[in-house]
């Protein structure tokens, strides 16, 4: 005997199946399958939604620079947007660039476009400024980041879809 407690011999099988067959192992695959490819799709969407947050809190912060810095210079400064190169500049800083896949869209007084793609949102040193809104799209979630021409003050919005 061999020890086991049931009296059969080692090595020896009784005509029972063992292991997994091919199907039952691809059908296991498919599944497993399906649940990364949904799992993956749900993370690059919040990743999306983070990076979407984030463009547009950094531009909403770079108006409130650029409005400070008008008021504290006494000069007028301009915050400047180019939707086809996605970047905008605070006043004198250094251009920052957006997400290659969100699509930037400018809303400022006619006065302010310097090309078909490029405008800005100028600063008076009262604070006031020439208002408007930089919309801001991706995967179909959108964000804008309003400016009012009275008070100058930037606040972010998302509209509900």
């Amino acid at each position: 005997m061999s020890g086991h407690g049931k009296g059969r011999p080692l090595g020896k099988c009784d005509g029972a199946a063992t292991g997994f067959t091919l199907v039952e192992m691809l059908v296991v695959l498919v599944i497993v399958s399906l649940m990364l490819a949904l799992v993956g799709t749900s993370i690059s969407r919040n990743i999306s939604g983070a990076e979407m947050r984030t463009a547009a809190s950094k531009i909403a912060s770079s108006l409130r620079y650029t409005r400070t810095q008008a008021i504290l210079t006494k000069s007028e400064q301009v915050f400047v947007v180019d939707t086809e190169a996605l970047t905008y500049q605070a006043g004198s800083r250094k251009a920052e660039k957006l997400p290659k896949d969100m699509k930037v869209e400018l809303n400022t007084a006619r006065s302010e476009l310097t090309s078909e793609t490029a405008g800005g949102i100028r600063f008076y040193p009262d604070g006031g400024s020439t208002g408007g809104n930089v919309r801001l799209e991706a995967n179909g979630r959108i964000y804008l980041v309003n400016v009012a021409w009275l008070t100058g003050e930037a606040s972010v919005e998302r509209p509900e879809d």
